[in-house]
């Protein structure tokens, strides 16, 4: 017997460990079936299961899930990303925690303590994954710094440096000065950030007493200006264009440039232009040939050493010696001491405040500072093509549709990928540098050394390059490095290219695109059919998460508290493709009761004797109501069977919950009460025989979203093995005569009934008190149906009597409502007060009209709209809405009530 209350921790653990024991998560590669394949977004090692894991892994197991239950030979494939920089930052800190520091034992000492970390806690994410009861392929899990997935990295790395698609090269970077690191883009947040701009003078060479003013956020990198740019449009500075001024504090002759980059409305209309510490500038220094000294060094410190050879006397504009002085201080106090000696030399115009976006890294939390260095570029642009061309050809599609546009924005537009990292765990890069400034690009030390003594003879002697790969570029290999690639493996042929990634909108560019590159390059298709994009998690107001908001969810918790299928069903609930999900813990709470519905109905059944029927023939069913109810199963299978064809998981939650909730516990369980309270007969025995059908039918069409109530339920009543359920045929529609009939007979039932529950709820009748239902125009057949069904009308809609008003008859104070052709009146006269309801009910008439109108000013107010956070004006239209679906409700209530 079914425990009275559900307890979804006394069985979670249990079914999950007996499917991964019984191998029901393995693909099979020699199988004849069709695959079907997902790869992972392989989180970080370091991680642990945050709330967007549990969006993303909730879609994919559902899929998977589903195309298991279909015959497909379903491939998910596991593993875990090495993050290269998290997991040295982890790594260092544990050791600083000891007293010990990476620099002093050593690169090979300090790889050493990285994999021991990993062995001992790198594997927490894998755990918590199957707590949400993710039935990835464990026994294929893979780490991006495995042995074979090494491999194949060198082998793209050398085969595209063969090609001239890797290639070293002296750009901008975004550089970590605390980790000493060029970082990517995903890697950097910008801050909003109180500051300053400052306007400085630069004396106009040949007219003394003239100052071309710039304006800057940034006076301490003017020591690496090299130019200053107007706009060629711009009458104050035309005169100006091909003449020169004296950069202050250096004496540095510098040119004054006309670029389009300057704009006429910011600042002074004249910036000053650092190639080497800005992405912009550096543009505009190629554009005009200018010189790029860099002025800091990688602790972000001031250094001299390019532009010393520069620095020039001018009297009361330059002074070699201040200059000197600043060698050695961190950038931000030699800011302080440039602006003092600007001001003391009457070359500061004036300050105004000024806030700006100040990028930083988001794991070192220090400002980030553009630098010119020599790295590692890979030529995303070539790569790129064959990948623009599969999603403009349809080849490769996004869900939904209009992320190509993002996709397209990017692509189209893609600059030099710098590949290369200044940290020690990673994938170091294959390249050996001899003493005269050779470089050999080799799969082994041994084929480098080869290189070298074929190139400068015997006796060479190599240093390896200490710089590591982007993480992002063995992840971009993860689809075919995964299966055994550079090898040919029977898993690779099979299992390649894959039909769906599942991810955020966040990483379209820096995995999605990559993942595309690589796959057409290296396999000559794209990885992936299907890229179903889906939002970001926010909490129920549609923030961002955040610790300093103190709003951000823990999925282990709510596992905890509500079991994992109450929170993979909010989720897959909530998640309309590319939509932000709004998420808090009162949403979850409410969807637990939706399993409990599910687990009381499947008790009612139990104690019914409602059980496994091999027998049963949903063919020959004679009643309406088993009719009726397989009808109803027919359209929710079809239902949930297109929405997931379409990645609509919240329609696919929704048709479950309708058919599950509404019809069948609703609805079917409480019409078949009569029947199942009866003798045994014919009747009876068709109703049990509809209802264990259709609650098998429940447990595979829900078990996508909710594995572990449904396997719970499944192997308790002997549907199958245990642990079965999840290799269980999806559901498929079955016959069923006279279903059309049925339909409109128990459709118009239930309308009956909701109308009247409805009305009564509507005018607060109690409901302790019943009343007659009168019918106006009501043809005969309704009156025959209303006959059949009076037991269940007189029990579900609290009523005396259910019949034709008598000509002449006309009641007093009723409500009225129409179901099909026929009025129904209620007489409420001698039960309510109709004055005061009708009083009541306008009062919230006003009320809400009242706020309608509030909420309808402020969305009016276009400087509202255009301040105000999206989600703050997302949740005033909601609210709007929601005011709009009251006042109607309202409306008809009033209507209902006649004089």
């Amino acid at each position: 017997m079914l425990d009275k209350t559900l307890s979804p921790a006394s069985f979670e653990q249990r079914l999950y460990e007996g499917w991964e024991a019984s191998g029901a998560f393995s693909a099979d590669p020699a199988s004849g079936a069709a695959p079907f394949t997902i790869m992972i977004p392989p989180p970080n090692v370091t991680g642990s299961l945050h709330i967007g894991h549990a969006l993303t892994f909730t879609i994919q197991d559902t899929l998977i899930r589903w195309r298991r239950m279909q015959g497909r030979d379903a491939l998910w494939q596991p593993g875990t990303d090495h993050a290269g920089i998290a997991t040295q930052m982890v790594v260092e800190r544990l050791l600083g925690s000891q007293g010990v520091n990476r620099r002093d034992i050593g690169r090979e000492k300090f790889l050493e303590h990285v994999w021991e970390w990993k062995a001992q806690s790198g594997g927490s994410i894998t755990r918590q994954l199957r707590s949400l009861g993710a039935s990835l392929d464990w026994p294929r899990e893979r780490f991006t710094m495995d042995a074979g997935l090494s491999d194949a990295v060198r082998e793209v790395f050398v085969t595209l440096h063969e090609q001239g698609l890797i290639y070293r090269d002296k750009r901008l970077v975004n550089w970590d000065s605390k980790f000493q690191t060029a970082i990517s883009d995903l890697e950097v947040e910008n801050r909003e950030m109180k500051g300053s701009l400052w306007h400085l003078r630069y004396p106009v060479e040949g007219e003394p007493g003239r100052f071309l003013v710039v304006a800057t956020t940034r006076p301490e990198t003017m020591l690496g200006d090299t130019a200053v740019a107007v706009h060629p449009d711009d009458e104050r500075f035309r005169d100006l264009v091909g003449r020169h001024v004296i950069l202050p504090l250096t004496g540095r002759r510098i040119p004054v440039v006309a670029d389009e980059y300057s704009d006429p409305e910011k600042g002074s209309g004249a910036v000053k232009i650092t190639p080497a510490h800005d992405f912009n500038d550096f543009a505009v220094g190629k554009r005009h040939g200018v010189a790029m000294p860099s002025i800091l060094d990688a602790q972000g410190a001031v250094w001299l050493e390019e532009i010393e050879a520069s620095l020039q006397a001018v009297p009361g504009v330059a002074d070699p010696a201040f200059v000197r002085s600043l060698a050695g201080q961190d950038r931000f106090a030699a800011r302080k001491a440039i602006v003092a000696e600007l001001e003391r030399l009457e070359l500061l115009e004036k300050i105004e405040p000024h806030n700006n976006a100040v990028p930083h890294g988001d794991r070192s939390g220090v400002p980030i500072e553009p630098r010119l260095t020599m790295q590692w570029y890979c030529d995303a642009a070539t790569l790129a093509k064959p990948a623009i061309e599969a999603v403009e050809t349809g080849r490769t599609e996004f869900v939904p549709k209009h992320f190509e546009n993002v996709f397209f924005s990017w692509m189209r537009d893609i600059q030099p990928w710098c590949i290369s990292r200044q940290l020690w765990w990673g994938h170091q890069i294959p390249a050996w540098y001899a003493p005269d400034g050779s470089v050999f690009v080799a799969r082994t030390e041994e084929e480098a050394y080869a290189q070298a003594r074929a190139k400068l003879g015997d006796g060479v002697t190599l240093t390896r390059d200490e710089d590591v790969l982007d993480t992002w570029f063995s992840s971009a290999l993860w689809p075919f490095s995964t299966l055994g690639w550079p090898r040919k493996t029977p898993e690779l042929e099979k299992y390649y290219p894959g039909d769906v990634l599942v991810t955020g909108w966040d990483i379209i560019f820096f995995w999605v695109a990559r993942m595309m590159m690589m796959g057409h390059h290296f396999m000559g298709d794209a990885p992936f059919k299907t890229v179903y994009i889906h939002g970001l998690v926010r909490d129920e107001k549609g923030q961002k998460m955040s610790k300093s908001k103190g709003n951000v969810i823990d999925p282990l918790e709510l596992v905890d508290s509500f079991g994992a299928d109450a929170l993979r069903f909010t989720i897959a609930s909530l998640a309309t493709p590319g939509r932000d999900v709004k998420l808090g813990r009162k949403r979850v709470e409410d969807f637990r009761s939706f399993g409990t519905k599910l687990w009381n109905a499947a008790r009612f059944c139990e104690m019914n004797g409602i059980a496994p029927n091999a027998s049963f023939d949903p063919s020959k069913v004679q009643t309406p109501l088993a009719r009726w109810i397989l009808d109803a199963a027919n359209s929710a299978i079809a239902e949930a069977t297109a929405a997931l064809e379409a990645y609509r998981m919240d329609d696919y939650a929704g048709a479950c919950y309708r058919f599950v909730w509404n019809s069948f516990c609703d609805w079917f369980l409480e019409f078949a009460k009569p029947a199942l309270n009866g003798p045994d007969g014919a009747e009876k025995a068709e109703v049990k025989g509809a209802a264990q059908h259709v609650l098998g039918t429940i447990l595979r069409l829900l078990h996508p979203v909710m594995p572990y109530l449904t396997e719970e339920l499944w192997d308790r009543f002997g549907y199958g093995a245990e642990f079965s359920l999840i290799r269980a045929a999806w559901p498929e529609p079955v016959a069923v005569p006279g279903a059309e009939e049925a339909r409109a007979e128990l459709d118009w039932l239930v309308s009956l009934i909701s109308t009247v529950r409805g009305v009564r709820s509507e005018m607060n009748v109690p409901p302790s008190v019943t009343v007659p239902l009168l019918l106006q125009g009501a043809s005969a057949g309704t009156l025959a149906r209303g006959e059949r069904w009076i037991e269940a009308i007189r029990r579900l809609g609290r009523a005396t009597e259910f019949r034709a008003l008598a000509e002449g008859e006309a009641p007093k104070g009723v409500a009225q409502a129409v179901v099909g052709e026929a009025t129904v009146l209620l007489p409420l006269a001698e039960v309510i007060d109709l004055g005061a309801e009708r009083a009541r009910l306008a009062r919230e008439q006003d009320k809400v009209k009242a706020e309608m109108a509030k909420i309808t000013a402020k969305l009016s107010n276009a400087d509202f709209v255009s301040r105000a956070k999206p989600e703050v004006v997302e949740e005033n239209r909601e609210r709007l809405a929601a005011s709009e679906a009251e006042l109607a409700r309202l409306q008809a209530a009033l209507a209902r009530i006649s004089d």
